[in-house]
């Protein structure tokens, strides 16, 4: 066969694969307007926002941030009762919790959430949707350009759900071990 053949039936089996793509277990439309809600339900919460509640912040690690702070309430979200996990991650060169404490707005890179969902949501993971945003509410993005809600990476070896999995006391928690 000759090359431009074989370039030819190449380019045309690389455009039919999307064709035959699975959907990607997070980020899609249902997921985006789910999320859009979860972080209505953090600002109601005061979790989030410009008046949001400051809490005593911690020590964190990657991928979170060296500083963190965790807040969680149960909440109704689209009639769903679940807990609502809300961690701000912040970010800077030698940043401290001093610092944090005096200016948390200049210092914050993320918001990570979890909301606890009904049976059936993605039992296998013990039904959490996951969501990072920036600090003004939009969705942070993966490399690949998805955005980050629903079930962050699942099924992959990183990232949300493969890191939370391995949280001790089953629940997907890492502080405590309240949601099994």
């Amino acid at each position: 066969m000759k090359a431009h053949n074989i370039k030819f039936i190449s380019t045309l089996i690389g455009m039919s694969l999307p064709l035959f793509a699975i959907a990607a277990p997070f980020g899609n439309e249902a997921d985006i307007t789910d999320a859009k809600n979860v972080w209505q339900a953090s600002l109601d919460a005061g979790f989030v926002g410009d008046d949001a509640i400051v809490t005593r912040p911690y020590k964190g690690a990657p991928p979170h941030g060296m500083i963190l702070e965790l807040m969680e309430k149960k909440v109704t979200i689209n009639g769903v009762t679940g807990a609502l996990v809300v961690k701000k991650n912040y970010g800077g060169n030698g940043l401290t919790i001093n610092d944090v404490i005096g200016e948390p707005k200049k210092y914050l890179k993320a918001v990570t959430i979890m909301f606890k969902r009904e049976s059936g949501y993605d039992d296998e993971n013990k039904n959490w949707f996951y969501g990072k945003y920036s600090p003004d509410g939009s969705l942070q993005k993966n490399p690949k350009n998805m955005k980050l809600a629903g079930r962050v990476a699942k099924g992959a070896p990183t990232g949300c759900i493969a890191c939370h999995k391995a949280a001790p006391g089953g629940d997907f928690i890492y502080n405590h071990d309240r949601y099994k």
